[in-house]
């Protein structure tokens, strides 16, 4: 029985669910350096204000920060570099035709380590939500917490 890394990393991007209306969900693979693995699985990184976008067929995750691992020689990794992200050809396509005709965005909502060591990042496709929308999420929110608050007081 071997014992992989009990330490679960799971960054998550908690402003996209704020700021998009998210449309359909996918788990991707990502193309990482050596230096860039491990910083991840120290838990040294964010998505906070990353997206991704088409390059010749591909997908590729922008502005994603990996901080640079403290181990490491001059070998070490660029901490804004663009990261590839690694879909069947199908997702791909059906992705692509989604942001080219409906003008939607595709934001990545969480970076994690699965049970084989690898980095995933879970992506959605996502429409911006206009301003009364978001009112409508601060409420639904508010009301929420209220009702929990009065169940929890009656238990």
């Amino acid at each position: 029985m071997s014992s992989k890394s009990s330490n679960t990393i799971n960054i998550l991007n908690r402003k996209a669910k704020f700021e998009y209306e998210f449309l359909d969900k996918f788990t991707a693979g990502i193309k990482l350096a050596g230096t860039e693995i491990k910083s991840i699985r120290q838990g040294k990184a964010s998505i906070a204000e990353s997206f991704c976008e088409f390059n010749n067929n591909e997908l590729f995750v922008i502005n994603m920060h990996v901080e640079e691992y403290s181990h490491a020689t001059y070998f070490n990794h660029n901490p804004k570099s663009e990261r590839k992200l690694l879909l069947n050809k199908k997702e791909l396509k059906k992705l692509e035709k989604e942001v080219k005709n409906t003008g939607l965005t595709i934001i990545p909502t969480r970076l994690f380590v699965n049970e084989n060591g690898l980095a995933k990042l879970n992506i959605a496709l996502a429409r911006g939500k206009k301003l009364y929308d978001k009112r409508d999420t601060i409420k639904d929110r508010d009301n929420k917490r209220a009702l929990d608050r009065l169940k929890k007081n009656y238990k």
